[in-house]
């Protein structure tokens, strides 16, 4: 249990069953009435992102989240199997616990993975990914049809946009919680 002046961001609270992560909080203390707490709570398995107030002092649930870096090994019909990197124990985790991040998961990638009483969360892989370009059309010159971009296979069969320069064989810089291209990497 916790008390509301306890709170601090990325805390997860056990509310109404739901696992939520305080984003932000802010203590009010209005000239009239007591003082209250505003928050701004994430839904850890659905990323939905709500605003909860809770009366000063009041005192709510905390759920433990363990986050531990785990490495990818490799991907088993649905699950995708990760290693702890202390422990060395080998755990398969859902695909769509995974989320979209999984589209640009290398083998033996570090990732961190959250867990909730032995139970996976989330997977968080690292901000930025450097992958190599498998496929791509060639760039026509002037051809601004498309604003100056053109779609590209990168080696985990993900596929994002890329500017018209981009050859197969580039490596490329990918922000992974958008897929979106960030710049070439300098061999």
């Amino acid at each position: 249990m916790a008390d509301t002046s306890d709170f601090k961001n990325g805390l997860v609270l056990k509310i109404d069953g739901q696992l939520q992560q305080i984003v932000e909080f802010q203590h009010v203390k209005p000239g009239k009435g007591p003082a209250f707490v505003r928050t701004k709570l994430k839904n850890v398995l659905s990323g939905k992102v709500v605003d909860k107030t809770f009366n000063a002092g009041v005192k709510v649930e905390t759920a433990t989240v363990d986050r531990r870096d785990m490495t990818y090994l490799y991907h088993d019909g649905s699950d995708y199997i990760f290693m702890d990197s202390q422990t060395f124990d080998q755990i398969g985790i859902p695909e769509q616990t995974v989320g979209k991040g999984a589209g640009f998961l290398l083998e033996n990638m570090t990732v961190q993975v959250a867990t909730h009483e032995d139970a996976p969360l989330y997977v968080e892989l690292p901000v930025t990914v450097e992958l190599e370009v498998t496929h791509t059309e060639p760039g026509l010159q002037g051809d601004r049809s498309s604003a100056g971009t053109k779609p590209a296979t990168v080696e985990t069969g993900a596929e994002v946009q890329v500017p018209l320069f981009i050859n197969v064989g580039d490596k490329l810089k990918i922000d992974s919680r958008d897929g979106g291209y960030l710049g070439r990497v300098n061999s």
